[in-house]
């Protein structure tokens, strides 16, 4: 097999996952996973779910109806999410797969994340019924899913106003940083748009930070970004990048400068974090709060 094949076949191989159930939410995170396949020459396999999860209580048994009637909807939620990728990317549509499982979703995520390039999903289902409310879907494959996890919440900004916009990054300074940072420049180079790196030096708010050393204390936090920045930015020369150094909370800064992107991307976790952290302080809040797309990534 020649290189260019070997490459084809690792894009299908490791395809973009997005997971629909019918929701509004969902769909808008099969619109904004088209175009993420598109920009990454990558195919596009979409999933749903007609398991009825039952907690701790006893298993349902389905008769034959019942199973044809949720197979059914199962296929006209597939149907619609498969042409709502394929007008969101038009002209340039990705290979587009579907699968209806009678398996539950999560467990079904996870498992399928360790072979898929970034896993899309909605932040809130037909289970969520207020606004903020996280899905547990998205709450838990932010948690445990094994590649990048973006969370498309009321506006997948795939317009022509906000596909203009920049891609905004999260630096702490930290190599749990690292793997965040080059995401976000990859998306801004096939995006062909900047990017703002935020470094946050401090984790209480800017009100409550000392005048004293003020000077001495933002000249440290700009060395801190431009070191973290250094070699991505000899990497991407067609990237232009934007440096914001805030007093103030990490969640509560990328959040303020959320409004002027078009996408958010952040390490799983940062420097008060460890090895063993499952999700930050401020990549839950972000998930709570941001209204554009954000992508979670876990250190390698």
């Amino acid at each position: 097999m020649d290189t260019e094949n070997r490459s084809h076949a690792a894009d299908l191989d490791s395809p973009m996952l997005a997971a629909v159930d019918g929701s509004a939410s969902s769909y808008q995170a099969v619109a904004w996973a088209a175009v993420e396949a598109a920009l990454h020459g990558r195919a596009l396999h979409i999933l749903t779910s007609m398991a009825i999860p039952t907690g701790s209580g006893p298993e349902i048994s389905l008769g034959e109806a019942d199973l044809e009637w949720l197979r059914g909807d199962g296929e006209r939620i597939l149907a619609e999410a498969t042409r709502v990728a394929r007008t969101a990317a038009p002209g340039a549509e990705p290979a587009i797969t579907t699968e209806l499982t009678f398996e539950l979703i999560i467990p079904t995520l996870i498992e399928r994340s360790s072979r898929a390039r970034m896993l899309v999903v909605g932040s809130r289902g037909l289970g969520a019924f207020q606004r903020g409310l996280l899905g547990s879907v998205s709450t838990a494959t932010t948690h445990h899913a094994r590649c990048p996890v973006a969370v498309i919440h009321g506006i997948s900004a795939i317009d022509t106003v906000s596909a203009q916009l920049p891609v905004l990054v999260g630096v702490d300074g930290t190599d749990n940083s690292t793997a965040a940072i080059e995401l976000a420049f990859d998306e801004a180079s096939r995006r062909k748009v900047d990017v703002i790196a935020l470094h946050a030096w401090s984790d209480t708010s800017g009100l409550d930070a000392p005048v004293r050393g003020w000077d001495t204390a933002r000249e440290s936090a700009e060395a801190v970004l431009a070191e973290s920045l250094a070699g991505w930015v000899d990497r991407y020369p067609d990237v232009a990048v934007r440096r914001v150094v805030t007093a103030d909370r990490p969640g509560r800064s990328l959040l303020d400068e959320s409004s002027n992107a078009q996408l958010v991307v952040v390490g799983s976790h940062g420097r008060g974090g460890f090895t063993s952290m499952l999700l930050g302080s401020t990549s839950n809040t972000l998930l709570h709060s941001v209204d554009v797309p954000l992508i979670v990534v876990r250190a390698r």
